[in-house]
């Protein structure tokens, strides 16, 4: 996939692509049982999705052994970015203030994040490095 390229996996390839990104290169078994923690899906849906991603060049499987090894091969943060910047400029016209705002009034924020936060606004306004 090229770099000029947006990333735009569906909610079911995030899904895997998280799990993957968590726990580093795994089977479709792996995948699937992750997955049925929180819903059930069949093995064969998820290998199917598994196969897609791979022509999407998502993913790509270790054929070298009887059982499928599929890593990664987009970057997390990039397609975080990527996401991001989407839903940013579809669901609050660019406006990053307005996310935040709408991020931090819908959900209970602990002290921990708070002082990421502070830390990242000293960090864009040249205060620290």
């Amino acid at each position: 996939m090229a770099d000029n390229q947006p990333v735009k996996p569906t909610e079911t390839e995030l899904e895997i692509l998280q799990i993957l990104w968590e726990h580093g290169p795994n089977t479709v078994r792996f995948v699937n049982e992750k997955q049925n923690e929180s819903k059930e899906v069949g093995y064969t849906t998820t290998l199917k999705i598994m196969q897609i991603m791979a022509e999407k060049n998502f993913i790509a499987a270790d054929k070298s052994s009887r059982s499928h090894v599929y890593q990664v091969l987009l970057p997390e943060e990039d397609t975080q970015k990527q996401l991001l910047d989407k839903f940013l400029d579809t669901a609050f016209r660019g406006s990053a203030s307005k996310l935040v705002l709408q991020a931090l009034g819908n959900h209970r924020t602990s002290e921990d994040e708070l002082n990421q936060i502070r830390h990242l606004l000293d960090k864009l306004e040249g205060g620290q490095k």
